[in-house]
């Protein structure tokens, strides 16, 4: 990969929230152009913050960058609003409050549609999703508090399309959802990034789901970048199969540092 075709950079990152507590520490990471990477931790290892950071919707939860930086095509972007970034091409997936519960499918995609877009006939603002999600046509028309799981994660990638992004960001694709829909849907973005030229960062729990889409991975584990690799790496170290993969025996319930610590011991005094 060449310099020249890093689309997100994010070098030393910190945040800390209510002005004590430092949720990420030197958190560093590149995004490249037509790049899936993934971004792989437990809850509460920082991953939702360090999309919040990209994507600027910090200060909703009482929380700032206090040091390092983000670079957006060599643009320097931390710490502007949320309206700044979303026209520069960022949009976020939240992994909460992805939808309005009380508007209809259609009514969903009216709202998000950008302003630059308004004098597009209905027909071709809705093309590009229901070519991707045809299930949205088949219900456009239903309140979305009634859409299953998969149904509302359709949609709430299917707004954010709408939008035309550059970099999409993720927030756990595969939470609640069954292992075919997961399945599905991860089929889904590669394809979106191949026929559309988008690329993406996925924040997620189920390391087997984003290993096999993404051309590179983080684990962020306390806040810190403790390992990264393509798929091939992450999936042949034995620490990260046995606590992200499952694939190790009585390791398998230890965080990342535990194990590793564990090895070190075990090669020093067994």
């Amino acid at each position: 990969m060449r310099a020249d075709d890093i689309l997100l950079s994010i070098e030393k990152l910190e945040v800390v929230y209510h002005n004590v507590s430092t949720a990420i520490q030197g958190v560093s990471l590149k995004v490249y152009e037509n790049q899936i990477v993934a971004l792989l931790g437990t809850n509460g290892a920082g991953k939702t913050t360090t999309l919040r950071a990209v994507s600027g919707f910090l200060g909703v939860d009482d929380a700032k960058i206090t040091e390092g930086s983000i670079a957006f095509l060599g643009e320097e972007i931390h710490n502007k609003p949320p309206h700044l970034i979303t026209k520069r091409g960022i949009v976020l997936v939240p992994e909460q409050d992805k939808i309005f519960d009380n508007l209809t499918v259609e009514e969903n995609l009216q709202v998000c549609v950008p302003v630059s877009k308004g004098k597009v006939r209905k027909g071709d603002q809705y093309g590009l999703v229901f070519k991707y999600f045809p299930i949205l046509e088949k219900v456009k028309g239903r309140i979305g508090g009634y859409l299953s799981g998969g149904e509302r994660q359709m949609l709430s990638l299917s707004t954010a399309l709408l939008c035309n992004p550059r970099l999409l960001l993720v927030d756990e694709l595969s939470l609640g959802l069954a292992p075919f829909i997961v399945e599905e849907l991860m089929g889904l973005l590669r394809v979106i990034r191949q026929e559309e030229g988008v690329t993406l960062l996925l924040v997620e729990q189920n390391a087997f789901a984003a290993l096999e889409v993404a051309d590179y991975g983080y684990v962020i584990e306390n806040g810190r970048i403790v390992f990264d690799g393509d798929p091939e790496r992450l999936k042949g170290h034995q620490d990260i199969r046995e606590f992200y993969l499952g694939l190790g025996g009585q390791d398998s319930q230890r965080s990342y540092r535990e194990v590793k610590q564990y090895r070190r011991t075990r090669r020093w005094y067994g």
